[in-house]
């Protein structure tokens, strides 16, 4: 029978609650209890840096500088759209670095999952980064506290059109998203629910320096009726009021559930967080602490269920064996291939998640990703041209460009690993190493056949190809 062992829930906490430890650390932790690691978890993370990009632009203003935006020539137009597109890479790549050394792990997981649930897509590159760092200011505090000021920040207010919500000609986009996949969930509110409110966010807007401004003359002062109620309210009435719904402390926490714990919701569980949530006014901190030091979260019906996302995937195994991408672009196509591009979500509702981050083709992509990066092998898909979005006009990727994209060199340093796994005799080491490496049990078959076909010409390339073998499996993507 397959044993959850002390060592699996060490790993599983920190799967979790970060991207994964490297040996060295998962040893470090195995004589201290998991109490003790959470609290470590959350003291690592209490101070922290602001993703900041060095000379990022912000073109919003550049391009509205002009007393007629219209007098923008057609080259300038293009210009400003290159340089928001190096922006956006360039702190695509600066957060997953950030991910893999960063010592705030558990502030940064967090970050992960709340740019997932306020999915927002912006070609400024300032506002990505703006409100990049809101999250993170706010990713283990009170939740309402960060819904008041994602929902004041301009690149949520320029994706869902709330810079156009005017008293003459409300415009209900806002105000729908906050409810239905921000804060309540579809059918706790009415369709005069979401037209009363977007009135009560009219004005709300942003100027070229990209700070909130309250737009007097466009705000709708008469009187709004909001769940049952009718009063003169403001858009900041509005939050406060959905906030005192318990319905969305039960949809925060169900959400976090399927993130951080399992697909298949526990309702009594659920419940039980849901509760403490609200009660604690919504303090994010709490939430997490209640999930990851519960004795239900290390049973093995939660430990190996959740198929890792592609930036999951892709920080954990460059935390786990030290791997330095020389050439950071692929990891823009990585992320193209894999399915999910950081700072550029599917929709407003964000990544699905679970089982929709397999297909047969991203499959064969994980499968052989492992190869790829310690060998450091060309891609061998072509990198499609950027394709227009939200009206911008389109800007072509040069060879050069494509080239870089596809020119994987990596430098992997697996010396501490290899002298960490060299202690073991033959017999023991594909149990360790597995048992490292995997949250779930290989069938005996499979264990066979990386057995017979390693490498065992020496302890450091047995090691090496056993554990090249292993993480290409379909069960190393669980976790």
């Amino acid at each position: 029978m397959y044993k959850i062992t002390n060592q699996k829930k060490i790993q599983h906490l920190y799967h979790r609650a970060g991207f994964g430890e490297s040996i060295s650390g998962i040893k470090l932790s195995s004589g201290k209890s998991l109490t003790i690691i959470t609290q470590e978890l959350f003291e690592k993370s209490k101070s922290y840096n602001d993703l900041s990009l060095e000379g990022i632009s912000n073109i919003y203003k550049k391009k509205n500088d002009k007393d007629n935006p219209a007098e923008v020539s057609k080259q300038e137009k293009k210009k400003f759209k290159r340089q928001s597109r190096d922006d956006v890479k360039n702190l695509n790549i600066g957060w997953i670095e950030k991910m893999v050394n960063d010592k705030a792990q558990l502030r940064e997981k967090m970050t992960l999952f709340w740019h997932g649930h306020f999915a927002c897509r912006t070609r400024v590159g300032v506002f990505c980064q703006n409100q990049n760092n809101i999250l993170r200011k706010h990713a283990l505090g009170k939740f309402s506290d960060m819904l008041m000021e994602i929902s004041k920040d301009p690149a949520m207010l320029q994706f869902l059109n709330n810079q156009q919500n005017k008293k003459s000609s409300p415009n209900e986009n806002f105000a729908r998203e906050v409810m239905e996949l921000f804060t309540l969930g579809r059918g706790f509110y009415s369709e005069q629910d979401v037209k009363e409110a977007a009135r009560a966010f009219t004005g709300w807007g942003f100027d070229k320096e990209g700070k909130f401004v309250f737009r007097n003359k466009q705000h709708d002062f008469d009187n709004k009726t909001f769940f049952g109620k009718t009063a003169g309210y403001t858009g900041e009435d509005i939050i406060n009021r959905i906030l005192e719904e318990r319905r969305t402390s039960e949809f925060i926490t169900e959400k976090i559930y399927k993130y951080f714990v399992n697909e298949k919701i526990n309702k009594e569980i659920a419940g039980d967080l849901a509760k403490k949530f609200f009660e604690s006014q919504y303090d994010i901190s709490s939430l997490m602490k209640n999930i990851f030091s519960s004795d239900w979260f290390y049973d093995k019906e939660n430990i190996g269920v959740k198929i890792k996302s592609p930036i999951e995937l892709i920080v954990g195994l460059t935390r786990s064996f030290n791997i330095d991408f020389m050439n950071p672009m692929p990891l823009m196509a990585l992320q193209r291939s894999l399915g999910q591009i950081l700072f550029n979500p599917p929709n407003v509702a964000g990544w699905a998640g679970g089982k929709s981050w397999i297909d047969s083709s991203s499959l064969m992509q994980r499968l052989k990703l492992p190869e790829i990066i310690f060998h450091s092998s060309n891609l061998d898909f072509d990198y499609k041209d950027e394709q227009p979005e939200m009206g911008e006009e389109y800007i072509e990727i040069t060879k050069k460009e494509k080239k870089l994209y596809k020119e994987m060199r990596t430098k992997t340093d697996l010396s501490a690993y290899i002298k960490e796994f060299s202690k073991y005799d033959q017999e023991e080491l594909f149990e360790k190493l597995s048992d490292y490496l995997l949250q779930v049990e290989l069938k005996d078959n499979t264990r066979n056949i990386i057995k017979d076909y390693a490498d065992d010409s020496s302890k450091k390339t047995l090691i090496e190809s056993l554990t090249l073998r292993i993480i290409s499996l379909p069960e190393y993507q669980l976790f």
